[in-house]
């Protein structure tokens, strides 16, 4: 089994999400007392919430680089970046990293297309709905996201910052979150991204009009695959 270097904490919510899948599934594969072999490397999200508010990436992305290195460095065999929107640094995080990192959003595309989705609607923090690293990336998978409108933007974003990345989970942000992904369906969205990795916290097959891809859940899925191969 290889070793999974995970980069977390951004927020500390779902990288306990991630650490939890990936026990989950090696048990449900391999049986036994088996668990997977993991390095993680949880970051104090508060300064680098900071640094996204201001639009200050270079100082985030340089700050990426500095942990992929010391997670190779520490004998990680594949990189995970448990988090959608600081993929927009995956470039600069990765400059002279040798072993590969797993694009959570090439995972999710990937996941989209074998189950014959191709319009998802995406709910994920303001970054990651209004800029192209991660829309386009959709794009050239052959996917056309479906975005939300801009109050819907906004009140995604803002329930993902003032309350799930704290760990608050609350049923008037659950029936919101349902309305805008039914607004989504409205607009012609034939499944649904849980674009930022707390949304799931939220949302799932479930409640969900629309069919449901959970990135955490997916990402860790694709690492599990990688690890084991």
């Amino acid at each position: 089994m290889k070793t999974i270097g995970i980069l977390g904490g951004m927020s500390a919510a779902s990288t306990q999400g991630y650490y939890r899948r990936l026990c989950d599934q090696t048990r449900a594969r391999l049986g036994g007392l088996h668990s997977p072999e993991l390095l993680i490397r949880s970051l104090d999200f508060a300064p680098i919430a900071e640094l996204q508010a201001r639009g200050d990436w270079d100082a985030a992305g340089a700050l990426l680089n500095t942990e992929a290195k010391a997670l190779e460095r520490g004998g990680a065999d594949l990189l995970i970046l448990a988090t959608n929107t600081m993929h927009k640094l995956a470039d600069q995080m990765m400059q002279g990293v040798t072993i590969p990192l797993l694009h959570i959003a090439d995972a999710t595309a990937s996941a989209i297309r074998a189950a014959g989705y191709s319009r998802p609607g995406l709910m994920a923090t303001a970054f990651t709905m209004e800029q192209a690293f991660y829309t386009g990336r959709l794009a050239t998978a052959g996917l056309t996201p479906v975005i939300p409108e801009t109050e819907d933007r906004a009140e995604t974003h803002r329930i993902i910052y003032e309350e799930l990345c704290k760990d608050i989970t609350t049923p008037q942000s659950r029936a919101i979150y349902v309305e805008i992904a039914t607004r989504l369906m409205d607009a012609g969205a034939d499944c649904l991204i849980l674009g930022c990795t707390e949304v799931g916290m939220l949302l799932s097959d479930d409640n969900s009009p629309l069919p449901v891809f959970d990135t955490t859940l997916i990402h860790c899925d694709s690492a599990l695959d990688a690890a084991l191969a």
